[in-house]
């Protein structure tokens, strides 16, 4: 089969690579699309250490069945799917709280870190157990469906910290009133977690970022509010925007200590912040005001079973991934792409779609 290898950083090679060997309960994937996620360029230059070369990446993706495992008996070759990113082992006690992000023995697809290699996406096939496939809604193209794990990754943030999303009275402060959520970080991920958070109830949605082009794009998916953390004094504004006591929750959806610190500050007393963003291993910590202030933390890692519920919010619009996608290519341009992603000025770009 044809795929992109990561052959050494910064190095990729458009060539034949052998096929994904089956095992009993796996499906062979024929990718259809597949997105180069922020984690990819950071893997493909060798700076995050997770991209152990040789590699093929590719996480984000979508296709249809070519072939099954003997024990896979609900699959067949044709069927429309796509699959979570993290293989989780089904049994562990994780597995079976329904946390299967933390499982005890995870694997990311497209992921090589010291301790494993997962082959992933950027191929002509991908080989996946079957507990983490998802059919595809039948007017949900593959490119759309490509995007359910980054929306995934909104839902649960989202969902960290308002259980009962989507349901009435779900967007109620636990002080009484709507609730009030800044998003610091309007980046794809930020976009998704502003979406996510209107259809969750909540009325007043603050977004924040130094780009104005990212703010207005966060003004027509929903945010009621948008702030230039370059120009704008946030924190003051925030705190105007509620009467003198400050935001509800907060996103960070950057993870390097400016924006921590500032989502943080947005916070009422007793508010809480979920910690979406991990650019950067380690951040400064305002220790003191945590808690003195009594704010909660909430860590949030990739999803837990939100797939079938994203790929409806898709499909109906309520999610749109559309305006995210900005370019569309095949396979054979991924190292082009990347190299482009990967300059100054590759934060044009939101999401580019590599079709194998």
């Amino acid at each position: 089969m044809k795929a992109l290898l990561l052959t050494a950083p910064s190095r990729l090679e458009f060539t034949e690579f052998p096929e994904p060997l089956l095992g009993e309960d796996d499906v062979l994937v024929r990718v259809r699309a597949c997105g180069i996620c922020g984690s990819d360029i950071h893997g493909w230059d060798g700076s995050s250490g997770r991209r152990n070369p040789p590699l093929i990446m590719g996480h984000e993706a979508s296709g249809e069945i070519a072939r099954v495992g003997p024990r896979v008996a609900k699959w067949r070759a044709g069927d429309r799917v796509t699959f979570d990113s993290t293989l989780y082992c089904g049994s562990c006690d994780y597995c079976r709280a329904g946390q299967g992000n933390l499982c005890d023995r995870r694997r990311v697809v497209g992921v090589s870190p010291a301790e494993y290699k997962q082959h992933g996406a950027f191929a002509e096939y991908v080989a996946v157990p079957e507990r983490v496939l998802y059919r595809l809604p039948d007017l949900l193209s593959f490119e759309q469906a490509a995007m359910v794990e980054p929306v995934s990754i909104a839902v649960h943030a989202v969902r960290r910290v308002i259980p009962r999303a989507g349901q009435p009275g779900a967007g109620v402060s636990e002080l009484g009133g709507p609730i009030t959520a800044v998003v610091v970080g309007s980046g794809m991920i930020g976009l998704f977690v502003v979406q996510v958070l209107r259809w969750a109830g909540v009325e007043r949605v603050i977004a924040v970022d130094l780009e104005d082009k990212r703010l207005e794009a966060a003004r027509v998916l929903g945010a009621t509010t948008t702030l230039n953390s370059g120009t704008t004094d946030v924190v003051a504004e925030v705190n105007r925007l509620t009467g003198g006591r400050g935001a509800d929750l907060a996103f960070e959806v950057v993870g390097i200590s400016p924006t921590l610190t500032l989502a943080l500050a947005s916070l009422r007393r007793g508010g809480s912040a979920v910690l979406v963003g991990n650019l950067s291993p380690k951040t400064e910590f305002p220790m003191q005001a945590v808690v003195t202030r009594e704010l909660t933390l909430y860590g949030t890692c990739g999803s837990a079973g939100e797939y079938p519920l994203c790929l409806d919010l898709i499909a109906r619009g309520v999610v749109r991934v559309e305006p995210m996608i900005s370019a569309v290519a095949p396979l054979e341009e991924g190292k082009a792409w990347f190299e482009r992603l990967s300059a100054k000025d590759g934060g044009r770009f939101m999401k580019v779609i590599l079709t194998p």
